[in-house]
């Protein structure tokens, strides 16, 4: 009874602090409140008996990352002011890599349901080296490919952070 409870208090929370990302004119402020985000999302994977995974959000996403956007929210000093207008090679090749993203997604939960309906009776579902298993045996082509547009992102964000030099 008291986990439905706190499932439905995170989902609002999520939600809020969600909504809140959006609509935040300040991009801190937009950050902050992804972290808190990501703290009821790893209270929702608690409520799942999934600590270990609660656990490992709340340091790669709300640690690590957001770090990094913070870090990269503070190199790019985000004024109206300053801010160049973009290339159409810029926007082209923005909207390729959001699309190569969009293909990567599609192309992995393609097989979500018939994974899900192999592992619905594997006594061992929760293991680590079952995720490992199966994340480089049958996702291997779709996590190489986000590796590489993850990669290509750092990239840009080195680029949109440069000075032109005129």
């Amino acid at each position: 009874m008291i986990t439905t409870y706190l499932f439905y208090l995170l989902s609002f929370l999520a939600i809020m602090f969600g909504s809140m990302v959006v609509l935040s004119k300040n991009p801190v402020h937009s950050v902050l409140y992804l972290v808190l985000t990501f703290f009821t999302i790893a209270g929702h994977y608690v409520l799942l008996n999934a600590q270990f995974l609660a656990a490992v959000h709340v340091i790669v996403y709300a640690g690590a990352i957001m770090v990094l956007f913070l870090f990269v929210i503070m190199l790019l000093n985000l004024n109206k002011e300053t801010e160049p207008h973009k290339s159409i090679w810029l926007k082209a090749s923005a909207a390729v890599a959001s699309g190569s993203l969009l293909v990567v997604l599609v192309g992995s939960l393609k097989g979500a349901s018939t994974i899900q309906s192999i592992n619905a009776f594997n006594p061992n579902i929760g293991l680590i080296e079952n995720l490992g298993t199966t994340l480089f045996r049958d996702f291997l082509l779709p996590f190489e490919v986000s590796s590489i547009l993850l990669l290509a992102a750092m990239v840009g964000a080195v680029m949109l952070g440069k000075k032109s030099i005129k």
